[in-house]
């Protein structure tokens, strides 16, 4: 009699435990289900480790910004002239110059035998020019003499040829002596001329061999000129104002002609040598206006020349100082030079992010509504400046987006909360 009902009290027990399975298999699933439907835990990112800013609307001012320095915008090397050896040095590097200044001192015996040869040499040309035109003088003033007596002889004939026919109207003169004399005064006549052109040949003769002489004796000046010069360019000048910058020569060194003896830079006249990167130099051009920041003030300036050559991958652009120096502004000082490239008017623009590049698209973390999360959206760049950068697409004016960098989150997350 118990068989049967033991039977049937195991076959409940196994029921149960079947539906209590099935039970416990839905409630795993429901929840599983429920666990995946709910949004993962967003990562939590400090406030004051990130830097928010502000979209704005406006011109943008499109600037480039590179180290420099600042070179003297007048270098002089001084070059020996002649040989030489260097006896004194008279001036060191720093020393305030002016034009008349001293700095080395050189010696060198065939320039001084050079200039007493040059000096006897202009000496005989000058006194051979001097004997050659009073020779030239005394001729012509022969010359002009005998003409001056053939003159005299020609104005009696004359006169004695007018007399004679005054007479031979009067039959006091005969036939003969008329026509005698009027033959002499014909011929004293021709003779006359004659002596006249001579006289004209002979002054233009001596002028062409005075010039001559003057051509020998000018290249003898000349030449005791120039090593009057080259002595005393063995009293090597500054031939500037300004300021000694280098002297690479030692007491008792040999020189050759054309050797650099000095620099002279006039520190007052600087320009500033902006190195600019390659890639951004494309767009810089002479007369953009820009700024030098030499740490104690700041001077305005303007683009004189690009440097066509890469070096280190950056060119070097002139910039023109425009307006009085600061306190400190000396040749070599390292200043901070911002060029300015072109101006966009009214456009949207936000601090420049941290991997930000100028015509790309990147993710950026705008903020929400309650300021303390943020959802990352894709943003597309346009140009860049120094500090700042225009978006073209994928924020609007007053978004606050983060652009300091966030790589430390992880490409996958999509959105940040900000304790």
């Amino acid at each position: 009699m118990d068989k049967p009902r033991d039977a049937k009290v195991a076959r409940n027990k196994k029921i149960r435990r079947v539906v209590y399975v099935i039970l416990g298999l839905a409630v795993i699933s429901g929840v599983s289900v429920g666990l995946s439907r709910l949004k993962p835990a967003a990562p939590t990112v400090e406030r004051a480790t990130v830097i928010i800013d502000t979209v704005k609307q406006g011109e943008l001012v499109v600037r480039e910004r590179g180290l420099g320095t600042l070179v003297p915008d007048l270098i002089v090397w001084i070059p020996a002239t002649t040989s030489g050896r260097v006896e004194k040095r008279l001036a060191l590097p720093g020393t305030n110059v002016t034009p008349e200044t001293v700095i080395l001192e050189l010696s060198d015996p065939q320039v001084q035998q050079q200039l007493m040869d040059a000096e006897l040499a202009y000496k005989s040309a000058e006194a051979a020019y001097n004997n050659r035109k009073v020779e030239l003088e005394a001729q012509l003033l022969n010359q002009k003499a005998q003409a001056a007596t053939v003159e005299s002889d020609y104005q009696q004939a004359k006169l004695q040829a007018e007399a004679n026919e005054q007479l031979a109207k009067d039959r006091l003169v005969s036939d003969i002596m008329l026509k005698q004399s009027r033959t002499r005064a014909a011929e004293l006549a021709t003779r006359n001329d004659l002596e006249k052109q001579r006289i004209a040949m002979n002054t233009e003769a001596v002028k062409t061999q005075l010039a001559v002489a003057q051509s020998t004796l000018d290249q003898s000046r000349a030449l005791l000129d120039l090593r009057r010069r080259q002595a005393a360019d063995l009293r090597v000048k500054a031939g500037i104002r300004g300021v000694l910058q280098e002297l690479p020569v030692e007491v008792g060194q040999q020189v050759r002609a054309g050797d650099n003896l000095a620099r002279v830079s006039d520190p007052t006249k600087l320009k500033a040598e902006v190195q600019i990167a390659e890639t951004r130099a494309k767009d810089i051009l002479p007369g953009q206006p820009a700024e030098i920041d030499t740490r104690n003030g700041i001077i305005p300036g303007r683009v004189t020349r690009v440097n066509p050559s890469v070096v280190n991958g950056t060119r070097t652009v002139e910039v023109q100082l425009i307006g009085e120096l600061p306190k400190g502004a000396v040749p070599a000082l390292n200043v901070d030079g911002t060029i300015e490239l072109s101006r966009l008017p009214d456009v949207l623009y936000v601090q420049r992010p941290a991997f930000g590049q100028e015509n790309s698209t990147v993710k950026l973390f705008k903020l929400e509504a309650d300021d303390q999360h943020a959802e990352a959206v894709t943003v597309q760049l346009g140009k860049h400046s120094v500090t700042t950068i225009e978006i073209r697409s994928g924020l609007k004016v007053g978004d606050k987006v983060i652009v300091s960098d966030t790589s430390q989150i992880g490409d996958n997350a999509n959105r940040i909360k900000l304790n």
